[in-house]
């Protein structure tokens, strides 16, 4: 059904960040927009009107989650990156069944849904488990399943895995398109150049995106460095950068790195909560930016991070850019806002999500102002209502989200998923995995 959204200001999250007062997004029967604009200049049209209170804003993009980890939330917290994974994560994960991943995925989907992320980019295992947790809520996901070499799993036959599934599925599937599958090799220091090789090979032959970690903590890919100066020019090496590539992380990089990614078009999702949490570093935003380099946001996993609310990365984002150059204008609550919705469909590659344009999916997000962050009302200059969305208001004050159209979220809670229930199906798998 067509349908009118009607909202005293819409942030379509054009390049320029605009603000657009008394203004209408329109929506056709597919879940598309067809326009935005101003209500003066608006089509005539007999959809019904649905009249918003506040800001409507494209669903934010979560370009880098491992969000199944709800399950492991708060495990290890302590711990450095290495010791954590190690000693932690890894064996807890070994005790999963699938249907633990795809109520972990649940909880995560609906706590994202929850603070107006639409999309989130997933590494994790049983890919189909997480597919039908994320169509259960309405949501949005971008696959990885993971493909690395540890006792027990065989990289070939991940890969082989991965390749039946686009080629029984394809690349995007579901209602809206909700589903893309990719590849999801886990780090340069978890394969060899063998299957980093035949990864990328696969991918581009099939046009999927590849999510990998890279240059996350100094201590992690030692080796890599040595024998190849650094990660990127291992991934130039065989070939990874030369496809649709979202480097996660991307911490440790040197000017020369940053230059490669820029020349190849390589996605950037820069995770500022997990790693400070982890000590990992921080990455160099301003240089990326610079150079050109397309920069999304990701949570990494509730259990590194410990949240997935990605307005939180937009605070980050703009206090670490802020600290590490001394400059308190070098990124401003517009570039943070963009960061979390265009640049992380940039970054991802993909043109039909994370902006309020024609053509894009109806992925909308309603911000209502019943809060002391909107105390001034709307009634402000554009560049005073923004930063009060982005330093003040946050998350929670969305009340209402869309995704290609359909209302998933209503009053700040799940309209397609009881939460109380898979919340205490969380809470029992994680008692089974302590014991």
């Amino acid at each position: 059904m067509q349908r009118r959204f009607h909202a005293p200001v819409v942030l379509p999250a054009d390049p320029a960040c605009s603000l657009l007062r008394d203004a209408v997004v329109d929506v056709d029967e597919a879940g598309r927009i067809t326009h935005v604009g101003p209500v003066s200049g608006a089509p005539e049209t007999s959809a019904p009107v649905t009249r918003l209170s506040g800001l409507l804003l494209p669903g934010l993009v979560n370009a880098h989650a491992h969000s199944p980890m709800t399950l492991l939330r708060g495990m290890g917290g302590d711990l450095p990156l290495l010791r954590w994974l190690t000693e932690i994560i890894w064996p807890a994960e070994a005790k999963l069944k699938p249907a633990d991943i795809r109520t972990g995925m649940m909880l995560g989907s609906v706590e994202m849904l929850r603070h107006g992320v639409t999309t989130s980019a997933e590494m994790y295992f049983e890919g189909e488990q997480l597919a039908d947790a994320v169509l259960t809520t309405g949501g949005r996901v971008i696959l990885g399943p993971p493909i690395m070499e540890l006792p027990g799993m065989d990289w070939r036959a991940m890969l082989k895995s991965v390749e039946r599934w686009i080629d029984t599925d394809g690349l995007r599937f579901g209602p809206g398109e909700r589903i893309e599958v990719g590849y999801g090799p886990h780090s340069a220091y978890m394969l060899n150049e063998e299957a980093l090789r035949a990864t990328a090979e696969s991918a581009a032959e099939r046009g999927a995106l590849v999510q990998i970690h890279v240059a996350e903590a100094a201590l992690e890919d030692v080796k890599q460095r040595e024998e190849h100066g650094s990660v990127p020019a291992l991934l130039e090496k065989v070939g990874m950068l030369r496809g649709r590539t979202l480097a996660a992380h991307a911490i440790h990089l040197s000017d020369e790195d940053i230059a490669l990614f820029a020349a190849r078009g390589v996605g950037m999702a820069h995770c500022p909560g997990s790693n400070a949490k982890l000590a990992s570093g921080i990455a160099r935003v301003t240089e990326l930016r610079k150079a050109g380099v397309a920069i999304g946001l990701g949570t990494d996993g509730p259990a590194s991070n410990d949240d997935i609310d990605l307005w939180e990365e937009l605070q980050l984002s703009a206090m670490f850019a802020r600290l590490a150059t001394g400059d308190s204008t070098v990124l401003t609550a517009g570039d943070a806002f963009l960061l979390g919705t265009r640049g992380g469909a940039d970054a991802l590659g993909r043109t039909d999500i994370g902006a309020l344009e024609p053509g894009r999916w109806a992925d909308l997000v309603h911000v209502d102002l019943d809060d002391p962050a909107f105390a001034a009302g709307l009634d402000v200059p554009d560049e005073q209502l923004l930063s009060n969305l982005v330093w003040a208001a946050g998350s929670r004050r969305v009340r209402d989200v869309w995704v290609a159209g359909d209302q998933v979220v209503g009053d700040g809670e799940s309209l397609r998923v009881d939460r109380a229930k898979v919340q205490a199906e969380v809470a029992e798998t994680s008692a089974r995995l302590r014991s």
